[in-house]
């Protein structure tokens, strides 16, 4: 049997969170009356997930691609380079959408602004494939909301927060982004065609509308015309691409392709290589016949120092 060894709480880090389910009880609120309000969002880290994208650029009149360019900042999220997106700030770390009054887009604002005071984990267990959620207390120094008289349950913080519509549309992105850590080196680095792939199907819904609508699309993937009319739906079409990001990446086959259409693009692809392959080839036989004749020609042996 393990030994269990008891930590006083002097040597306890603070740097652990507490784990909280949906039924744990919190005190917290945060509302134009606090002291603090707004300094949450002028100093603003906020990482977007894909319905926050859709519910911002329906409420700013804009296209995905417009809303991108205007108002994020892409990162990487991981050693592999696989691309997040961030709110974009102005040069005091301030949102662009905060005015005195609080958020000017408060009814579509991310679900990271909708989670204030806590914070999201989701954990996959080894040989598991499903995902528990837990959260945490973020007690940032300036909150005051940690000091409200409201004692309330995560489940019902979050009802009244509108964060459960969020977190069931992203629910399988996040799956996604688990299964891509959990398998690790299984899968290894994704190619540059993945990841744009992987940022149009999660970030630019309307890019990838046109990307689904396209000649090359339709040799490739069976769908059917009543599917089609309904990817006019933003919600129904970002479902489809995280289904087809499972597909390309995990090899998860839920969408029918036509009969003999990925062997046909494995040898395209085989032909593209190799071509690169010989192309490459012949650039370094050039440049070192290069540097020969003009070795010779300054009157020194190839290869001499």
């Amino acid at each position: 049997m393990a030994e269990k060894l008891d930590i006083p709480e002097e040597f306890q880090s603070s740097l652990v969170p507490e784990l909280l389910t949906d039924d744990t009880t919190i005190q917290f609120n945060c509302h134009p009356g606090v002291s603090c309000f707004n300094s949450c969002c002028k100093a603003a880290d906020v990482t977007l997930a894909p319905y926050d994208i859709l519910r911002l650029k329906k409420r700013l009149g804009m296209t995905s691609s417009e809303f991108l360019d205007k108002h994020t900042v892409p990162f990487e999220t991981d050693g592999h380079g696989t691309p997040g997106i961030k709110l974009r700030t102005d040069d005091n770390k301030t949102c662009l959408f905060v005015r005195e009054e609080g958020c000017s887009v408060y009814e579509d604002r991310p679900a990271a602004c909708r989670y204030y005071g806590l914070g999201l984990l989701s954990h996959r267990a080894s040989g598991s494939s499903e995902d528990k959620q837990y959260y945490f207390r973020n007690k940032e120094a300036h909150c005051e909301g940690w000091k409200s008289e409201q004692v309330i349950t995560v489940r019902d913080y979050r009802e009244q927060q509108g964060v459960p519509e969020y977190d069931e549309i992203n629910r399988e992105w996040m799956q996604l982004m688990l299964k891509k850590k959990s398998a690790g080196p299984a899968i290894g680095k994704p190619d540059p065609l993945s990841f744009q792939l992987y940022f149009m199907a999660s970030f630019d819904i309307d890019r990838f509308r046109r990307f689904v609508e396209s000649p090359s699309f339709a040799k490739a993937y069976m769908i059917s015309d009543d599917e089609r009319a309904a990817f006019q739906d933003d919600v129904i079409l970002q479902k489809f691409a995280f289904r087809l990001l499972r597909q390309v990446l995990f090899d998860e086959q839920t969408i029918p392709t036509h009969e003999n259409v990925l062997e046909k693009r494995w040898e395209e692809r085989k032909d593209i290589i190799e071509l690169r392959h010989k192309a490459a080839v012949e650039l370094h036989l050039k440049r070192a016949e290069e540097e020969r004749q003009a070795a010779l020609n300054s009157g020194l042996e190839p290869g001499a120092v």
